[in-house]
Order: C-alpha cells, then sequence, then structure tokens
C-alpha cells in the first residue's frame, strides 16, 4: 500500500522534470556573487530547507521574487525526502487546481481519491501558491487541504512570491502559526538573469540614488561659517552620532531641527553608507511615499497597497525623510502611525528627520518617539546651510572624524 501511494504521488509531481535540483548544486551566492543582505537570505532559506528535510516538521514558507531559489530549494527537499524512501508530492498549485478541475464531477476519473492523496501525503509541497486570481471553488479547495494539514500537523512546503496579505485569510491566519510555520524571505535577484533588479532587494521607493553625494566625507562642519560655538558643537555631536549609528543600527534615530540644518544629509550619509556595505537601506521622503500609497488605488496599478506597506513597514533599515502630519489628511496620518507603530512594536532600526518638536507631532507618534529605550532623539541647533565662504583666508579645512 505504501508503494502504491508512493507511485500515485510521484504520477501527480514534477519530480521527474526537476531530479537535477538538489542541495548539492544550490548555489548560495549566485552567478556572480550576492552583496551581504541578499547572501544571508539566501544561506537562512537554505539551512531551514535542509534542516526540514532531515526533520520533516510542520510546515516552512519559502517567499521571494521570480527566480531568488525558491523551487529550486522545494524540489532539493522533495528529492532528498523522496531518495530516503518517504512518499512525496511536488505540484505547481496552478497544476493542482487543473488537475482537480478535471475530475471534478466524473466519477470515473477519482477526483475524492486525487483529493485524499493531496491533502494526506506525507510530506506535500505546493509550488507557485496563489489565491489572488483563483475562483471561490478554487480558494475553498486550497483552503481545505491547508487547513486538513494545519489539524492534522502534516508537513507542508510552500512557495510564493506573494505577501500574507495577498492570501485569503483564513490561510494567512494559519500561516502565521508561529509553533507551526517557518518563514522565511529570499532577497536575491533572479538566478536566470542576476544583472536585472526588479527582484534584486533594492526597491523603487528608495530616493537614496537621488542622495548619493551624502556621505559623511562631504557633510560640512561649518567651520567656515559665522555660527556659534555652541551649534557647531551641537553638529559634531550630530555627525558623531550618526557615524555611530551607521556602523551599528540599533533602534531609532531622530534628528529635529530647521529646514537646511544637515538632518538630511546626515540620514543620507548614514544610508549610503550602509548601501556601500552590502546592506541597502529604504530611503523615503514622507509626501513621496504617500504618493506611492495612493497609487495603488489606480485600477492600473500593478502593485496592491498591502504590498507596497508590507514593503515599507518590514525593510530592515528604513530611513523617513521629512516626517509631518501638519496637513496631511485622517488617512494619511492614519498610514503614518500604522507604519511607526509597526516598526515600533517589532523595534527596527529607523532614521526619522523632522521640522516639527515634539510638541507639534501627532499625540500617538510623540508617545513612541519619547520612548527612550528605543529612541533617541537628537535636535539639531545649527542654522540654515549657507555654504559661505571662509571666515578668513587661513581658515581650515573642515574637521571630520571619519566612520
Amino acid at each position: 500500500m505504501r508503494q502504491e501511494v508512493h507511485t500515485r504521488l510521484f504520477a501527480m509531481s514534477n519530480l521527474d522534470r526537476l531530479r537535477h535540483l538538489t542541495f548539492e548544486n544550490f548555489q548560495t551566492q549566485g552567478h556572480i556573487g550576492l552583496p551581504p543582505f541578499q547572501a544571508a537570505s539566501l544561506e537562512a532559506a537554505f539551512n531551514l530547507a535542509r534542516q526540514f528535510a532531515q526533520n520533516l516538521k510542520g510546515w516552512l514558507l519559502l517567499q521571494g521574487g521570480y527566480g531568488c531559489g525558491k523551487t529550486h530549494l522545494a524540489a532539493a527537499i522533495a528529492n532528498q525526502v523522496v531518495e530516503n524512501g518517504t512518499p512525496a508530492l511536488f505540484i505547481t498549485v496552478p497544476d493542482m487546481l487543473d488537475t482537480l478541475r478535471f475530475a471534478y464531477g466524473d466519477k470515473e476519473s477519482g477526483f475524492e481519491e486525487r483529493f485524499d492523496d493531496i491533502r494526506q501525503s506525507p510530506l506535500l509541497i505546493l509550488d507557485d501558491f496563489g489565491t489572488q486570481n483563483a475562483t471561490p471553488w478554487a480558494q475553498e479547495k486550497l483552503f481545505q487541504i491547508l487547513n486538513f494539514r494545519y489539524i492534522n500537523r502534516l508537513p507542508l512546503v510552500i512557495t510564493t512570491n506573494l505577501i500574507l496579505d495577498d492570501m485569503d485569510g483564513r490561510i494567512k491566519s494559519r500561516l502565521l502559526d508561529p509553533d507551526l510555520v517557518s518563514r522565511v524571505n529570499i532577497n536575491a535577484p533572479d538566478y536566470r538573469n542576476p544583472t536585472d533588479d526588479t527582484n534584486a532587494g533594492t526597491s523603487d521607493l528608495s530616493f537614496l540614488h537621488m542622495h548619493r553625494k551624502k556621505t559623511f566625507s562631504s557633510f560640512s562642519l561649518r567651520d567656515n561659517e559665522k555660527i556659534k560655538p555652541e551649534d557647531r558643537e551641537n553638529l559634531e555631536k550630530a555627525f558623531q552620532t550618526a557615524q555611530i549609528f551607521a556602523r551599528n543600527p540599533q533602534g531609532w534615530l531622530v534628528f529635529m531641527g530647521a529646514s537646511g540644518c544637515g538632518k538630511s544629509h546626515l540620514a543620507a550619509a548614514i544610508g549610503n553608507y550602509r548601501n556601500d556595505l552590502g546592506y541597502p537601506p529604504l530611503f523615503v521622503e514622507m509626501q513621496e511615499l504617500l504618493d506611492h500609497l495612493r497609487a495603488t488605488f489606480n485600477p492600473n496599478s500593478a502593485v496592491t497597497l498591502d504590498r507596497r506597506f508590507e514593503e515599507v513597514r518590514t525593510t530592515s533599515l528604513l530611513i523617513l525623510d521629512d516626517l509631518s502630519t501638519q496637513s496631511a489628511t485622517p488617512w494619511a496620518r492614519d498610514k503614518i502611525y500604522q507604519l511607526i507603530n509597526y516598526r515600533y512594536n517589532a523595534e527596527l532600526p529607523t532614521v526619522i528627520t523632522t521640522s516639527f518638536s515634539l510638541e507639534e507631532t501627532d499625540p500617538r507618534l510623540r508617545s513612541r518617539l519619547m520612548d527612550r529605550r528605543i529612541c533617541r532623539i537628537f535636535s539639531i541647533t545649527a542654522p540654515n546651510f549657507t555654504g559661505a565662504a571662509p571666515v578668513n583666508e587661513k581658515a581650515t579645512a573642515p574637521r571630520r572624524k571619519r566612520v
């Protein structure tokens, strides 16, 4: 009976065409090598997949863009498990739904037997999982399969390029169970087209490329301007604080001050420093971010609001430039609060610049910014940068302490 199940499952699987996809030939550095943050996500996925293949406990959810290695790892799990003698079913979700539709309503085609084989398989691997365009019938069948395996704690592997918010709420709820599900998001680019940045972990939201010249070495400590000694000392401390944060981003760093005092330059310098190390942050101006979020309401938008918002709130380092809520609509204020509150609860590294004082900030945001456990607020007192000529001909070059 075991051999008969094994034969049926293998006949439904695509494994005969995927035998070459193994752990041994999986390249965690891609074709051309990857920056650290991408290599780390690929290494984490590789290690979780190997561990899962050995233990077959719980569920494994592999998320990421096209060609990042999800299917290779899922097939490697299946090939190793089958080699060890355990029956497994590896099937893409569209193919599975087509198989069920073909058999549905035809007694001779054995729909019930096929459906039972899928949901009761000793190991089920669902490749290219997605429900956003599925019919109600297909969504119900997918839920029945996952719910059966959830109740019975049967091992399951899912690969998808969706975020959880794009999935059926019932399925999302089960995939969020930390006691059962291990999740990993692969930030690597398309293995087949590594020079395409579409899925390389960089975001079209980020404006860091427009601030490439704003580095620590190009930051002026205003030695050539007539400013108060205490303001110059304050600026030097802000400079040193930004350098320390750039070396090891932990918690939140908030720069407050008048327009042109240097806070955006320091925020961009942090971003450029991390980017040069291979850990690109998401640098976004507040108004531009809101425009991007509003654009998702366009029926022709290729990105949903949930996906766009998820990208921002979960990024490893967020640099939010020119935060303000004074003239924002109620919808915009709520989105800003949801973003700040999520990163506050998750304690994700965040840099914020604002021209407003704490007293002028939305009370909900102010309460989070005032938490000294994770947030440091630095008020820059220097006046607007003028780029003035040296005070005298003997003026020395600006003093800088390099990172």
